[in-house]
């Protein structure tokens, strides 16, 4: 493990397997310098276990970095339930999956991801007390994919103005691609502000549902990357955008929800050297950890949580200007930025037991 590519110094990886209910899962911690490591739990069929390790490094490391820039008291962590899991099944390994989380004392705090759904979270909670995005909190519901939309279609205006010198979407063509809860958010927004949406998923009767409410193009999954259009959503899994598909988008700019969408750093070089603008995913998308943690540390206060999420463009806009003034990638300023806040935390906690921290 400590060999694989996605290894970053992660503080603690650990498999579990229940033979009960038959779970298998991964809880990767990757910092919690400077907080509890928080980040979804993700269900999902992987082809094999090393998929499944990859993609908790990678994830867990973008949480790391999603909190950090966000200004959270949070590390970052993620959670891996390896699929597939039939419906007579579920209970079981949630069940299970809520003592793993418990297991870990607090050092790490898990929510909603691909594959899992507020009812889901409840059902964690019935074994553990670190989990949040549960169904009752009394002001908003549980489900923070609204919110990760808010900040999406913020994010994408910001990138707009930046790279487009316009301040409205009207008339803009939309690629996007995943028509999950935050993706059908997303595609809300983006219809109420007169942009023209091109869509795809690997369900057709989403695809159908949102052609038939904002009048969308529908495209073929495998040709949705490749669309002549302004702009590219990527709202699905990650990994889409390798160096070969980076040299075919022929979008101006890429701005989505999905995390860790570039397969490799290179593939972000291609789309900086053909002029292609990136909105880090990690800061983009980043809408529904900020209402997860508010609703964890008991402090939602709804248009508090707007304001922060609507931050989220501004924020862009200095990634943008400062990546101008450097010649480099946006993504790379804001690594280095997230990195320097989490090594700051590190230096300033140095020699205090966690226990007095995550106690």
């Amino acid at each position: 493990m400590y060999e694989h590519p996605d290894f970053d110094q992660h503080e603690r990886i650990v498999h579990f397997y229940d033979k009960h209910s038959g779970l298998k899962a991964i809880i990767a911690i990757h910092s919690t310098a400077l907080g509890p490591a928080a980040g979804g739990c993700r269900l999902w069929t992987y082809n094999n276990g090393d998929d499944a390790l990859t993609d908790a490094l990678r994830l867990s490391r973008g949480m790391s970095y999603k909190n950090a820039m966000a200004g959270l008291p949070f590390g970052g962590g993620k959670s891996v339930i390896l699929g597939p899991v039939a419906d007579d099944q579920r209970t079981d390994r949630l069940l299970a999956f809520g003592e793993a989380v418990e297991s870990m004392a607090g050092n790490y705090i898990t929510a909603e991801d691909v594959g899992v759904g507020v009812s889901d979270m409840d059902m964690v909670a019935l074994r553990t007390r670190y989990v949040s995005g549960l169904s009752k909190n009394g002001v908003v519901g549980g489900d923070p994919s609204p919110f990760t939309a808010r900040g999406v279609v913020e994010g994408i205006k910001a990138t707009v103005k930046a790279h487009l010198g316009t301040d409205s979407l009207k008339g803009l063509r939309i690629a996007v691609q995943g028509l999950g809860h935050v993706g059908s958010y997303v595609c809300e927004r983006l219809n109420a502000e007169g942009a023209k949406l091109l869509v795809s998923d690997i369900q057709s009767q989403r695809v159908n549902e949102i052609v038939a409410r904002f009048e969308a193009t529908p495209v073929a999954l495998d040709e949705i990357l490749d669309q002549d259009v302004d702009i590219l959503a990527p709202c699905a899994l990650g990994g889409i955008i390798t160096p070969k598909k980076a040299e075919t988008i022929k979008a101006k700019l890429v701005a989505g929800a999905a995390n860790n969408q570039l397969s490799i750093p290179e593939a972000g070089k291609v789309l900086h050297e053909r002029g292609i603008l990136y909105a880090p995913d990690y800061v983009i998308n980043a809408g529904g950890i900020i209402m997860v943690s508010s609703l964890y540390t008991g402090t939602i206060d709804l248009a508090k949580v707007e304001a922060i999420v609507d931050a989220i463009g501004p924020r862009l806009i200095a990634i943008y200007e400062r990546a101008k003034a450097e010649s480099t990638q946006p993504e790379l300023v804001s690594d280095l930025m997230a990195k320097d806040i989490i090594n700051k935390a590190k230096r300033t906690l140095k020699g205090v037991k966690p226990s007095v921290l995550f106690a």
